[in-house]
């Protein structure tokens, strides 16, 4: 009862683990089946362009027209009031970098369209798409109740903003719920700095020079002081968290509030439970006195903590309030090559490299491994060098994937001057490592055939060569195949081999043959992993999912051949 009791434990365990890889890898891989767009007015002229009248007609031409430019201007008259360096980089980092180069396709494709008003979807840029799924946090309504007062300040630009009720006491509380994580990891960063303490203290206390041990005292005050400022600036947020009322100054290390009124957007730089100061982002379209038709919200996030900044998150929202943002289906994960930015970067280039890489190792490693195993299986002698060939095989089938990647790289590479980074060297690589499961299941196939089958054809005059190739052949394929492509699966997913002849290059073209460079799945995995864009975490895990699903056909493949065909003797 006992052993009954720990096999299912383990199950259960072993079927947890799973679950919880699985629910890991396809909630974060959620996020690559959408793609954003931003539906903006443009109009398509020559002199937008920078070309001639008559070159309007010459797709070829058009194709080399100022469509960067172009697609900056629509920008700019869409939010006029984005002005400054910093500002209008902000605004076109809304779109990808490669909208410019999709809207000159299209155009180029359609030159009717040139001197005419349309409305055109560009593509969104990773950090437009991660704000609207929620991967910065989220802007949080506020509810009001009082009227809204705002106070033109001056010459400035900026409006000293009152309630008629304590509507902004709780975007004060917002603030100060930052106040206290602020403060948390402030203590986290001192108590850092209290360990380099104790460190250096010990350091000193065991040094054997007066030299060392003054610099090691030296270095533990350093750290003392740093903890000591440290636990005062935390000390200082927490009293300013837990105090009643308060008059805060927002800056980047605090959650944003927001207002929106009168069809432009404000940003609060001073907030107190009634009020307080705050900055045009996009200027008011009529004046406001006192009215009820405004919104508040505050930011999950301060703007340091998110790469979307405060003005990205208003000229978002507002596109999105006048229903110019739309997200689709991303079919251009699954039909793109890669790409440095994630919003345009696809698989089909690695599963095209995947599959010319398992075309080659099929087509070496099938018939050698085969052949191998009838060989030994059915002809060869028994003898000491046979047992030697035996042992080495199924010493080979437990070398690790490396070791061959090596040896492609020292030999096919540099010896055969096979093409780096083509599917034909990744596939010699992989056919080597895949020969010795081949050649392991296809000889345990044809043992298990009965020794009467082969009796039975020499009995009725076919030789030894005609008795295997005519009857026990046929009669192990089913058990062959299954290892077969158990082997493939394995060849499938591995990197590392592949990573020492060169496939981790960046490819961005679709491969054409077996000595185009490419890349193959679990190569392009690795590449994404190590990429600093967080968009890229979503579009790794797609790749894991869609690499699985191949491994589970395969592997559902070889159960359905060893079901369906496979005989008891």
């Amino acid at each position: 009862m006992r052993l009954k009791a720990y096999g299912i434990l383990a199950i259960f365990l072993a079927g947890a683990a799973l679950v919880a890889l699985l629910f890991s890898v396809v909630t974060k891989a959620a996020g690559a089946l959408t793609e954003t767009y931003l539906t903006m007015p443009v109009t398509i002229s020559a002199d937008a362009l920078g070309l001639e009248v008559e070159e309007v007609t010459d797709p070829r031409k058009i194709r080399r027209g100022d469509f960067s430019g172009l697609t900056k201007d629509v920008l700019k008259e869409m939010f006029p009031s984005a002005s400054g360096r910093t500002m209008r980089r902000q605004l076109y980092d809304l779109t990808s970098a490669g909208a410019a180069y999709e809207l000159a396709d299209y155009v180029s494709a359609n030159p009717g369209l040139v001197g005419q008003d349309i409305n055109y979807r560009f593509l969104a840029s990773d950090v437009t798409d991660l704000y609207l799924k929620s991967d910065f946090g989220k802007l949080v309504s506020k509810e009001i109740e009082g009227n809204l007062t705002l106070t033109a300040d001056g010459d400035e630009d900026g409006y000293i903003v009152s309630s008629t009720a304590g509507d902004f006491l709780a975007a004060l509380d917002r603030v100060k719920e930052g106040l206290v994580v602020e403060a948390d990891a402030l203590r986290r960063k001192a108590n850092l700095q209290d360990n380099g303490v104790v460190e250096f203290q010990r350091r000193a206390e065991a040094a054997e020079d007066d030299a060392t041990r003054t610099r090691n005292l030296e270095l533990a005050e350093q750290r003392a002081a740093q903890r000591d400022t440290l636990i005062a600036q935390a000390d200082d947020l927490d009293a300013r968290a837990i105090a009643e009322g308060g008059d805060e100054e927002l800056t980047d290390m605090n959650r944003t509030v927001l207002i929106s009124t009168a069809g432009g957007w404000l940003k609060m730089t001073r907030i107190t439970p009634t009020g307080g100061y705050a900055e045009p982002i996009i200027p008011l379209e009529r004046e406001v006195t006192a009215t009820n038709s405004w919104k508040l919200f505050t930011t999950d996030l301060p703007q340091n903590a998110r790469k979307v900044t405060d003005n990205q998150i208003v000229w978002i929202e507002t596109l999105k309030a006048q229903g110019q943002i739309d997200t689709v289906l991303n079919t251009r994960f699954f039909t793109a090559g890669d790409s440095r930015e994630p919003e345009l970067a696809g698989i089909w280039g690695a599963a095209v490299g995947s599959f010319w890489t398992m075309i080659v190792t099929f087509a070496l490693a099938f018939p050698i491994g085969v052949l191998a195993a009838i060989y030994l299986e059915e002809f060869a002698p028994k003898n000491k060098i046979t047992d030697f060939i035996e042992v080495n095989i199924n010493n080979l089938a437990a070398v690790p994937s490396i070791v061959f990647g090596l040896l492609g790289l020292s030999v096919f590479l540099g010896v055969f001057g096979v093409p780096r980074s083509a599917p034909l060297a990744g596939g010699i690589v992989l056919a080597l490592m895949t020969l010795p499961t081949i050649i392991i299941a296809s000889r345990a196939a044809i043992r298990a055939v009965p020794p009467s089958i082969r009796d039975a054809a020499v009995g009725l005059g076919a030789s030894p060569l005609q008795a295997t190739f005519h009857h026990v052949l046929p009669l192990a394929m089913p058990g062959i195949l299954t290892g077969t492509i158990i082997g493939m699966a394995q060849a499938l997913g591995e990197t590392a081999p592949l990573i020492m002849i060169g496939m981790v290059a960046f490819i961005v073209d679709i491969p054409s043959g077996i000595t185009d460079s490419a890349s193959v799945l679990p190569v392009q995995v690795f590449r994404w992993s190590d990429f600093p864009e967080r968009a890229f975490e979503a579009r790794t895990a797609a790749a894991i999912c869609v690499l699985l699903g191949f491994l589970v056909v395969m592997n559902a493949i070889a159960v359905f051949l060893r079901k369906r065909f496979e005989r008891r003797w």
